[in-house]
């Protein structure tokens, strides 16, 4: 399976959310990262075929998605941020019910919904009705309605979204769990969930490509640009006003900051390992450090 997008393109009137993207995807995890706003749903509704694209192409083994209809719609699965649910549907019914909907028959559907159950680590809540699950369980069962018909492409629109830290691995290990044989697309604004599963990782900032290769490979531009700097309460604040500073941690010896710059801030500053999100930082631009005391 191959995905391939080329100069894709969506404009809402003077407002352009994606701009020129071109990418070539095969079966793996591919991790879709940038901050709210970066155009990353827009590109996602335009691989799913619900928006089209004002100007490029995007096509699946060669052929338009467009112009595949129905016949690419019954190989991807789609997992949207907010999905909608009849709250009073149990889990079992729910899913009974989205597989009618995507055609799936009669006994297909049971047999199919019970694996995917217990998959998703669902099988003691199957009869619960959906207002009653949790936020980790809810987007459990997101999972399983987008798995319902055994997609070749998995796209999943921030899945970890409103999630605690112990539902969010779970998740990232479900994910991967999932990922064999076909191609699974993640969008996240949260650099762990795609750090340590993602095969790729595509960074999109203001509806372009910022980046795109391995974890390794994108973290190697990091090198000699991230330093740690020790120094007193006061000092602290010069570095954030000047420098993009992605944590600061106060000792009662003092202030510690890891500093984000092409060269050295000061003369004591020490060269510290990059991690992707410090490339995260570098290029999306400002947000305040993480103080722990």
């Amino acid at each position: 399976m191959k995905l391939v997008m080329e100069g894709v393109t969506k404009k809402f009137r003077d407002w352009t959310a994606v701009d020129s993207v071109s990418y070539s995807m095969e079966n793996g995890i591919y991790g879709l990262l940038g901050v709210n706003g970066a155009g990353k749903t827009t590109l996602m509704r335009m691989i799913t075929t619900l928006i089209k694209p004002t100007e490029g192409r995007i096509a699946c083994d060669g052929r338009d998605i467009f112009q595949m209809g129905g016949e690419y719609r019954n190989i991807i699965g789609y997992l949207p941020q907010d999905f909608g649910y009849y709250p009073d549907f149990s889990v079992k019914d729910y899913l009974l019910y989205i597989s009618s909907i995507k055609g799936i028959k009669p006994a297909a559907a049971k047999k199919r919904t019970e694996e995917l159950i217990h998959k998703v680590g669902l099988d003691k809540s199957e009869c619960r009705k959906m207002k009653k699950l949790s936020g980790g369980m809810k987007r459990r069962v997101g999972i399983a309605q987008a798995m319902l018909n055994d997609p070749k492409i998995l796209i999943l629109d921030e899945p970890t979204a409103g999630l605690d830290p112990n539902e969010r691995i779970r998740f990232r290990n479900l994910i991967s769990e999932l990922s064999e044989d076909r191609l699974v697309l993640l969008s996240t604004h949260i650099v762990s969930d795609i750090e340590y599963i993602a095969g790729e990782i595509l960074m999109m900032n203001e509806g372009r490509l910022a980046a795109a290769g391995t974890a390794d490979k994108l973290v190697s531009e990091m090198e000699e640009k991230v330093w740690t700097v020790s120094c007193g309460r006061n000092e602290a604040e010069y570095y954030r006003q000047h420098y993009k500073v992605s944590n600061i941690r106060h000792l009662r010896e003092g202030t510690v900051l890891r500093v984000l710059s092409d060269v050295p801030p000061t003369e004591n500053a020490v060269q510290a390992e990059a991690t992707l999100e410090d490339l995260f930082l570098y290029c999306f631009g400002e947000r305040s450090g993480e103080e722990v005391d």
